[in-house]
């Protein structure tokens, strides 16, 4: 099945049985208003003997109230929007100060996406893991479980990469969470496909989150490891038939893993998101045990009023290592231009040690990034083939420039085309690289190290697939110019080399270099959005660190902060104005 299916969380004041004679595919309005509300399901939870975090069950009327709550309860706390979802309208607090700023920014978000603002707060379990178990329902007070989803790895509370099953959970604690999901759905007599969600400490107690009466996006993982297609059992429940299955019946199959892959830039806060038109888009579905659920196509727009979402990414192998091994050809061979995306930061995650290890958390990418998000580092040898590939790719050009009906020019044709003596600048060093054409193949000669890189280009494809001494690699090259500029994604990182010849190196010593913009006395906005509040006004002094403005994108509200003490020279945005990234907002003296 290659489909986007959306099943929307709503509260319908009727059901659609009552008053239309409609039969909704999903949940009765019963279970999607108990669940719906995270003060009613918790309450619910605990009736239904399934264990809940430590907190404060009300609603939360002020910030004075949050500060009293979360001192009784004990730093760190949650803050969370009651009728939340998605990772928004959540903070957490670590001091009074923290959760005054995480009341209102929740509330505020809260009311954006989903027209209430009322919150809770709870124990905040540091250094959990994300664990949800998928839930399947009749109307006739059948349940099962079917199995459990690790979906710990997250940005800003929102999933990145999910898989299944767990390498974390055992037999028995798997059958105990999937016991207690199955009680909280027959506790509000609930119909249809929903997924209850735990947070697991490192001692395997785990604790209800909340549970969402809808398919979800990572349930086709579920699906590929137990068999069952679950947009058909949803059709069939909301028939009225009685589940085909028993919970024996139920298997774990093999490994599925999902990446979900955004617009937005992981460079930036793991991911601030980005806008525009996809110019060129070209999913990897001649990767074998591969599916791809998007609900966008070549020439579609990603605007600022809608999830960054491009498309939910899913491989399967018989194990974990061999549906790892997919997702990395997968999202090494995904096309994707015209906007900035994520897929060099899922591919590291994939193949991070701690990952392929299974160890991992709700903290794993500030743990493993502390300092943000650079990018894949480069080995002295993959450095070497990444300058073998882009000296290869240049020489390639340059041998097809000089061509013309397959023979050479005829003002070219003592120019000896087959050795190659170039300068690379790469980051903040320059390489010395000599490049001989072989015919079959292209000898490079890199700090001494010569390697062999196949010399078949397709200069009009989007990917290159390139072998270097028997080391396959698949590249895109995203641009290219005259002045010997080029961008190569390698191993899913975007890299900007500058290639030129030994004498235009030499010549180049000579031009005058762009002053760099001082970023300390001007604030930009990072992302495209719409201007929520600005705090300070020409003449006001500020200090570092001191917020801004609030910036809000695809519902979700930034607080921009000075970057050093001064007096404020001008400000250019108000509040309700839609800003672009990089534009300018405030500048300082």
């Amino acid at each position: 099945m290659n489909s986007c299916l959306r099943m929307f969380n709503f509260k319908p004041s009727l059901s659609p049985q009552a008053s239309e004679g409609v039969t909704f595919i999903g949940p009765d309005t019963h279970a999607i208003q108990a669940m719906g509300d995270k003060i009613e399901s918790k309450l619910l939870a605990k009736n239904a003997k399934v264990n809940t975090i430590p907190g404060f069950d009300g609603v939360v009327k002020d910030a004075d109230e949050a500060v009293r709550i979360a001192r009784e309860i004990g730093y760190p706390v949650m803050i969370k929007a009651s009728a939340g979802g998605g990772g928004k309208g959540m903070r957490i607090a670590w001091d009074d100060e923290e959760t005054r700023e995480g009341f209102r920014f929740s509330s505020q978000e809260a009311a954006s996406s989903f027209g209430d603002d009322r919150l809770l707060i709870e124990k905040f379990i540091d250094n959990p893991r994300h664990i949800e178990i998928q839930v399947l329902a009749d109307k006739h007070d059948n349940a099962l479980w079917l199995n459990e989803r690790e979906c710990s790895i997250q940005r800003r509370n929102q999933k990145v990469v999910e898989e299944a099953p767990s390498t974390f959970l055992d037999p028995d604690t798997r059958r105990a969470m999937g016991e207690q999901a199955v009680a909280l759905a027959k506790a509000v007599k609930y119909s249809s496909a929903g997924t209850v969600e735990f947070l697991v400490d490192s001692k395997k107690n785990f604790y209800f989150l909340e549970m969402n009466t809808r398919l979800q996006v990572e349930h086709p993982i579920t699906e590929c490891i137990t068999g069952l297609d679950l947009v058909q059992e949803m059709i069939r429940v909301a028939k009225g038939y009685p589940l085909r299955h028993k919970q024996a019946d139920i298997p774990i199959n093999g490994w599925a893993v999902e990446c979900r892959v955004y617009a937005e830039d992981p460079y930036k806060s793991f991911g601030l998101p980005s806008i525009g038109r996809l110019s060129q888009y070209q999913e990897p579905l001649h990767v074998s045990n591969v599916r791809v659920d998007s609900g966008i196509q070549e020439g579609s727009d990603i605007s600022i009023y809608y999830d960054p979402m491009i498309s939910k990414l899913i491989t399967y192998g018989s194990d974990r290592a061999e549906a790892l091994q997919r997702m990395e050809e997968a999202l090494d061979n995904y096309v994707i231009r015209g906007v900035t995306h994520n897929i060099a930061l899922l591919r590291e995650v994939i193949i991070h040690p701690r990952f392929v290890q299974g160890n991992i958390s709700t903290k794993f990418l500030p743990d493993v990034y502390p300092d943000g998000f650079k990018g894949h580092k480069l080995t002295d040898l993959e450095k070497r083939e990444l300058l073998a590939i882009a000296t290869s790719l240049y020489v390639a050009e340059q041998l097809r420039s000089q061509q013309f009906l397959g023979s050479p020019r005829i003002s070219l044709a003592k120019l000896d085309l087959n050795n190659w003596e170039l300068s690379v600048q790469l980051g903040d060093g320059t390489y010395s690289v000599t490049v001989s054409n072989n015919g079959s193949t292209f000898s490079v000669e890199v700090d001494g190290m010569k390697l062999n890189v196949t010399n078949e280009w397709n200069l009009a494809s989007p990917l290159s697939s390139v072998t270097i001494d028997g080391t396959h690699r698949t590249i895109q090259c995203l641009s290219r110019d005259a002045a010997g500029n080029i961008s190569i994604q390698f191993l899913g990182t975007v890299y900007k080399l500058r290639i030129l010849t030994k004498l235009a190196a030499e010549l180049s010593k000579y031009m005058p270099e762009k002053a760099v913009e001082d970023t300390t006395s001007i604030l930009r906005s990072p992302m495209p959005g719409a201007v929520v509040a600005v705090s300070v006004k020409p003449g006001d002094l500020v200090s570092e660190g001191q917020e801004i403005c609030v910036i809000e994108a695809m519902k979700m509200q930034n607080s921009l902060i000075a970057a050093k003490s001064g007096k404020v020279k001008a400000v250019h945005c108000k509040a309700g104005e839609t800003v672009g990234e990089g534009d300018l907002l405030v500048e300082l003296e």
